[in-house]
C-alpha cells in the first residue's frame, strides 16, 4: 500500500476517479436486488443476446484491427495455461479433489474482463483502451464458454456443450458479422449504424448493474477460508504478476500491455459461478471466491492503476 502522503494522494485520486463511479454502478444494482428482489434472468439475456453483440460489432466493426489483436489472444492463452498448471500443482500439493480442483479453475483462471473490466478500463484510459478490452471481452468470452465448461462439466459432455455454448452466442456471429464487412469493404447505412450505436451504449452500464444483482445473491456462509485465501491471492496478484511477465515477452504496444495487465487483475468472473451451480463444481466455493476478490479487487485494481499510471 502507498507509504508517503503524495502516494497516498494519488491513490485515492485515482480511486475516486476511476474505482469509485464503477463500485457506485455496482451498489446500485445490490441495493435494487437486497431491496426489490429483481429477476436477473430475464436482464441478463436481454444484455447476452441484445446488447452485447451490438457493442461488439460496433467496436470490431470501427477498429483498425492489426497484428496486436493476434499478440492479444497468444496473451489470453498463455495466461489461461499459467494459471491452469499453478492450480493443478498446488491441489495436488495440497491432495485436492478433482472436483476442487474444477472449482479453484474456474475461480482463478476466468477473470471478469466483462461487466468490470470494461468500466475501468474505459475511465483510466479512455476510448483507445475500451476498444482493446472490448475485443479482449470478447475473446474471454470465447474462452470461458470452452474452457470454463469443460472444467465445470469436467468430461466429454462438457466439450460437446461448450462447442455449442460458443456457437449460440451471438456475440460470436457479432464479431464474424464486422470482420466480413470490414473484409468486403461494406458499410452500414448511417441511419442503421446508429441503432447499433444507440444500443452499444447501454450494454456496460447494464452489465455493470447486472454484476452488482449478482453480488446481492451470494451469502455469507460456510466459507472455506484457506481455499478462498488461495484463489483471492491467484487471482488478485499473481495473475497480473503473470500477465506483466507475459507483456515482456510480446511485442505489445504499450497502452495495450497496460490494459491486459489489468484485465488480469480483475475478479473472478460472474458467469462462472453460474456454471459451477449448473454443473456442480463447487458452486460454494466459486460464489465465495467471487464475493471476496471483487471486494478486495477494491484496493489492488487501484493500487495496480497507480503503478502502471
Amino acid at each position: 500500500m502507498p507509504q508517503t502522503f503524495a502516494e497516498r494522494m494519488l491513490f485515492m485520486t485515482i480511486f475516486i476517479q476511476v474505482v469509485l463511479p464503477v463500485l457506485l454502478v455496482f451498489f446500485i444494482g445490490y441495493i435494487v436486488q437486497i431491496r426489490m428482489k429483481i429477476a436477473i434472468k430475464p436482464i441478463s439475456t436481454m444484455a447476452i443476446y441484445i446488447l452485447t453483440p451490438a457493442l461488439v460489432f460496433r467496436t470490431f466493426y470501427t477498429a483498425e484491427l492489426n497484428l496486436q489483436y493476434m499478440y492479444m489472444v497468444v496473451f489470453a492463452v498463455l495466461l489461461l495455461v499459467a494459471l491452469i498448471i499453478i492450480n493443478k500443482l498446488y491441489s495436488r500439493l495440497v491432495k485436492y479433489p478433482a472436483k476442487v480442483e474444477s472449482g479453484l479453475i474456474l475461480s482463478t483462471a476466468f477473470m471478469n474482463s466483462g461487466n468490470y473490466g470494461a468500466p475501468i478500463i474505459l475511465f483510466a484510459y479512455g476510448e483507445a483502451g475500451f476498444v482493446y478490452i472490448v475485443s479482449f471481452m470478447v475473446l474471454q468470452a470465447v474462452i470461458m464458454n470452452f474452457f470454463g465448461v469443460y472444467y465445470a462439466a469436467k468430461g466429454v459432455s462438457g466439450i460437446v456443450t461448450s462447442v455449442k455454448l460458443v456457437f449460440r452466442m451471438p456475440a460470436t456471429y457479432a464479431v464474424l458479422l464486422a470482420l466480413l464487412l470490414k473484409a468486403a469493404g461494406l458499410s452500414v447505412p448511417d441511419n442503421l449504424f446508429r441503432t447499433v450505436d444507440i444500443i452499444a451504449g447501454a450494454a456496460i452500464p447494464t452489465v455493470m448493474l447486472i454484476l452488482g444483482m449478482q453480488l446481492a445473491k451470494i451469502k455469507w456462509e460456510h466459507f472455506e477460508w484457506g481455499k478462498i485465501a488461495y484463489g483471492t491471492l491467484v487471482r488478485l496478484i499473481l495473475s497480473p504478476l503473470i500477465a506483466y511477465g507475459i507483456t515482456l515477452l510480446l511485442p505489445l504496444e504499450p497502452l495495450l500491455a497496460k490494459v491486459l495487465i489489468v484485465a488480469s487483475a480483475m475478479p473472478s468472473a460472474a458467469t462462472i459461478v453460474m456454471y459451477a451451480i449448473e454443473f456442480d463444481s463447487e458452486p460454494r466455493l466459486v460464489s465465495s471466491i467471487t464475493l471476496v476478490s471483487t471486494l478486495f479487487s477494491v484496493a489492488t485494481i487501484t493500487l495496480l492503476l497507480m503503478i502502471l499510471g
